[in-house]
């Protein structure tokens, strides 16, 4: 049986990857933050078999501790400070947690592995947040990295630092720089939950109109059920690589937004929507899109839920929620 070691596993990522690996029959133990985790009742409802060990991305000792408990063959680093908008307010903490967290985590892979450096696999999840102000279109591994967010910028750091262990210590150390990734778990703060959340309660009459930023943006989105696959399949490889995750399309938030109203039946969303100044980025990042052709060429990998699919099935689930919560 193999081990695997997960931080950030109270995420949408990381609850998805644990289901993905329990079911390859893996002994999985998620990292958790504090006894007092918010999600932590929700790992336990969705993930029984979960082993969960507490711990700190700034805490080397913790982290050693948790190498201990969970005597791990896989690491999957996906810890982080993961919402963009935030890591302006607070980029310090940001850059702590999302930079340096990836520093302590290979740190901490490599005094538990001791000589034997081949005896765990890691997995750091970088981000199309490092491409930015972007250099080519569409991006690929070799792609000029020019962060425009704090959170940018932190994952630049875990992603290079994750390079250099690989090549000064020799470990197997991969990222996958993932493209934007939605399921019915994402957060509300993140703008396609947003969106489908206030369309299910604009569908349902308890809520009329909802605020946002630049609808212009577009980005390139998968599903994060397909994108978990793509992580655990990096550290199958001989040997370790980055690779760019995404399906290679793009769409802007006035398409989602057209995806999304047009599936509770509503056609023309202009009056249900309004741009508020204070949801625009000091520096935005208006194009996105990947090529995942090394990936699909090297992993095996393909994305099989569409934009349309995943749209859809996030606003089927936020209906369902919100009538839970109003019955």
């Amino acid at each position: 049986m193999k081990r695997a070691l997960i931080t950030g596993i109270t995420g949408q990522d990381g609850l998805y990857l644990a289901e993905l690996l329990l079911t390859k029959g893996y002994e999985v133990s998620g990292l958790v933050r504090g006894q007092n985790n918010p999600k932590l009742p929700l790992l336990r409802e969705l993930l029984p078999d979960v082993k969960v060990l507490t711990g700190d991305l700034l805490d080397l000792s913790s982290l050693m501790r948790a190498f201990t408990g969970a005597q791990p063959d896989e690491v999957y680093n996906l810890g982080a400070i993961s919402f963009v908008a935030y890591s302006w307010d607070n980029a310090h903490l940001t850059s702590d947690v999302t930079g340096m967290g990836v520093l302590n985590m290979l740190e901490a892979t490599r005094l538990h592995c001791g000589e034997d450096l081949s005896k765990v696999r890691f997995y750091q999840a970088s981000s199309s947040e490092m491409f930015g102000k972007v250099q080519q279109v569409p991006q690929t591994e070799e792609t000029l990295l020019w962060p425009r967010s704090p959170y940018g910028v932190a994952k630049v750091f875990g992603h290079y630092m994750t390079i250099n262990y690989r090549e000064s210590y020799g470990m197997h150390a991969s990222s996958g720089i993932l493209f934007n990734h939605e399921s019915p778990r994402r957060g509300p703060e993140f703008v396609t939950r947003k969106v489908t959340q206030a369309v299910a309660r604009i569908s349902l009459g308890l809520q009329d109109q909802v605020a946002l930023g630049n609808l212009d943006a577009k980005r390139d989105w998968g599903f994060a059920g397909d994108y978990v696959k793509a992580m655990w399949l990096m550290l199958q490889q001989d040997t370790a690589d980055d690779y760019v995750i995404s399906t290679g399309e793009t769409h802007s938030i006035r398409e989602l937004l057209d995806v999304a109203f047009r599936h509770v039946g509503i056609e023309d969303w202009d009056s249900r929507v309004y741009q508020d100044p204070a949801f625009f980025r000091p520096a935005e990042v208006d194009l996105l899109v990947g090529d995942a052709a090394k990936a699909r060429k090297a992993l095996g990998w393909e994305p099989e839920v569409d934009f349309v699919g995943l749209v859809q099935m996030m606003v089927d689930s936020d209906v369902a929620e919100q009538r839970r919560l109003n019955a």
